[in-house]
């Protein structure tokens, strides 16, 4: 056990914010911990990890305990540099390295190997070096590049600072540290924030085979608990709730204690009111007094079950049409997406086409025109190049990222209420009451309210348009979880068509009847969803591989009998020098891999370790044997 909390509370003056929780974190195991916003995630996290005080309750921390803890704000060394950053993560281990140096320096200057002093310094470089491997010294430009690499820094300048870089770098900056520093305990509050799906792959990766420690999760991406996480921690109005699975059997089993709870809550309330009707009718009459008297103690001395309607509700989404589109919605053709002045292409060529019905859902690279796109088409970005044809009768929404289509300075209820002058009031107010606008929120100018309140109000005027086919550009990105599961059925149910742009996987899973991938050269199409997409794509990347490697035999310098004459002499020159290059490789590869384990071994030997020339020699070898694979195998990625 390395966490354990019993009974604990927490108020803030008379706020009461944590109420009788009770958690355990166990090594090795994978927590997921959500809520909705003010729900007191960040309050427990501060005070498991010291940083704040609790009114009552117990917390053990298990002795020894080590802890990583990402922030929302990074906590790095803005002056540093990345790879002194990273480096920084071995401190101990590189200042054992330099105590190593020191004292092969000092045994090789020793004027006899049989003195008392030569032995007490092979002994104690024994122990350094013992310390040293015991935790993949040797290794470790290697583990920092591995990191680096799978965080998205493959191709950054390791020595820019720190202070220079993106706040989406930063956060992955912060996370590879973390994960270098390999600690017991892993807690991560929203660690997923500006990952792309390459970056997001890998860390559930790492996180699901390399890390071993355990995981407590913060989250609002589904998919990523899904992956990584067993079990599952909701605060909800002050209490914690615990459930066994990922995020979709948390799903399944909170519907089934609310709806547990409910019955639980009907029974106590029939029985009250048969208990009041009893004592009303009995507490006067002398010959049945007593009992009234009973029952009158029995209601003084019940728990009193919450009723669950009185939890937050969510909100309400419907998207409706009032007619139908022809059956092509919307033709693309040989279209670029620029952007800036001078235009700059994103993206070349485009041919797309939606038919009536479809939910597709846009995906690809941060950067590579997503938006813009969803903008040309729109006619909100012009283009000099390609085609762009709405079919007939297609009325259109669009759902901006950041609803800067909004009017920043009118009060919410106008906003909505002077696009739609003929609707009645109890209409307009009605719309707003479905998503959770309070009335003091839809007083205020729209620049002020919070991301989530202005993401209702641009619903709400899609809602209201009732068009039979809807843009939108990552719509779940200001939402709590209910909500997003609120937004993600009216989807399904909307009867027309859909067009998104979406990094929410749980999402691009449940919603799409294909997904499009954007790159610069255009745009490939995958009939499925999100997981339909990853293996199509998997499988076209092991065809490809495959057919490489039965064209490989047939790269002959016979043109006739081998099939590859329409190479060039040089070419078939070039294939036949990597060929024979890659296969160098490998077996340098096999030698060196061999020469490691048989120089580990010999460094435990005792006539090895105990003679510090010897020791010495095997030690610069395998130094210098680590850095050999590590090259071969860079080479080896590169041409084969």
């Amino acid at each position: 056990m390395l966490i354990s909390v019993s009974d604990l509370n927490k108020s803030f003056g008379e706020n009461e914010i944590l109420k009788n929780i009770n958690l355990t974190i166990e090594d090795n195991c994978r927590y997921g911990l959500i809520g909705v916003n003010g729900a007191g995630k960040s309050t427990l996290l501060g005070i498991i990890m010291g940083e704040l005080d609790y009114d009552s309750g117990e917390l053990y921390r298990a002795p020894g305990l080590t802890v990583g803890y990402l922030k929302q704000n990074s906590g790095l060394d803005r002056g540093s540099t990345i790879i002194r950053e990273m480096r920084g993560v071995f401190s101990d281990l590189l200042k054992t390295e330099d105590e190593m140096r020191r004292l092969e320096e000092k045994m090789q200057g020793a004027a006899a190997h049989d003195t008392v002093g030569y032995r007490s310094l092979m002994s104690e470089y024994s122990k350094k070096q013992a310390y040293f491997e015991s935790r993949d010294g040797y290794n470790i430009d290697v583990r920092i590049k591995t990191v680096l690499n799978g965080m998205g820094f493959s191709d950054k300048d390791l020595d820019a600072e720190i202070s220079t870089l993106s706040g989406g770098e930063k956060t992955r900056l912060a996370i590879a540290a973390l994960l270098l520093r390999e600690p017991k305990l892993l807690i991560l509050d929203e660690p997923t924030n500006h990952l792309d799906f390459k970056t997001l792959d890998w860390l559930e990766n790492y996180l699901v085979n390399d890390y071993k420690g355990a995981l407590l999760i913060v989250s609002h991406d589904r998919y990523f608990l899904d992956v990584t996480v067993d079990n599952m921690f909701e605060l909800e109005r002050r209490k914690l709730y615990s459930y066994k699975g990922g995020y979709s059997k948390y799903v399944q089993l909170r519907a089934e204690r609310i709806a547990q709870w409910q019955k639980e809550y009907d029974a106590q309330q029939q029985e009250i009111e048969k208990l009041q009707t009893y004592v009303e009718k009995n507490i006067t009459r002398a010959s049945t007094s007593a009992g009234a008297k009973s029952r009158v103690k029995a209601l003084e001395n019940m728990e009193i079950i919450e009723k669950p309607d009185s939890a937050i509700k969510p909100i309400k989404l419907k998207f409706e049409i009032t007619k139908e589109p022809y059956k092509d919605v919307l033709t693309v053709s040989g279209l670029d997406v620029s952007v800036g002045e001078p235009p700059r292409t994103l993206c070349g060529g485009i041919d797309f086409s939606l038919r009536r019905g479809e939910k597709v859902a846009l995906i690809g690279d941060n950067g590579i025109g997503k938006s813009s796109f969803l903008k040309t088409v729109l006619g909100l970005n012009p283009h000099e190049r390609g085609e762009v044809v709405w079919g007939r009768n297609t009325t259109v929404s669009y759902y901006e990222q950041e609803n800067l289509n909004l009017d920043q300075d009118k009060i919410a209820i106008d906003e909505l209420w002077d696009r739609f002058p003929r609707i009645p009031e109890a209409r307009i107010r009605g719309v707003l009451g479905s998503v959770r606008l309070s009335r003091d929120d839809v007083y205020k100018p729209v620049r002020v309210i919070s991301g989530g309140e202005r993401a209702k109000l641009a619903f709400c005027i899609i809602m209201l348009e009732k068009s039979n086919v809807i843009l939108f550009d990552e719509p779940t990105n200001h939402l709590d979880l209910p909500s997003k599961e609120v937004l993600e059925q009216a989807m399904n149910d909307y009867p027309g068509t859909l067009l998104f742009v979406s990094h929410d996987r749980y999402l691009l899973n449940k919603v799409p009847t294909k997904i499009v991938e954007m790159t610069a050269d255009g745009m490939t199409v995958y009939d499925g969803n999100f997981e339909y997409y990853k293996s199509r794509r998997e499988w076209l990347r092991q065809r490809a591989a495959e057919q490489r490697a039965e064209q490989a035999p047939k790269l002959s310098p016979n043109p006739k009998s081998s099939g590859g004459g329409h190479r060039s002499k040089d070419e078939r020159r070039a294939e036949a020098q990597r060929k024979q290059r890659i296969a160098e490789l490998e077996k340098l590869i096999a030698e060196t891999e061999a020469r490691i384990s048989e120089l580990e071994q010999d460094m435990t030997k005792e006539e090895v370790f105990s003679d510090y020339v010897v020791m010495n020699e095997k030690t610069a070898e395998l130094q210098q044997r680590n850095s050999d694979l590590e090259k071969y195998y860079s080479e080896w990625e590169t041409i084969a």
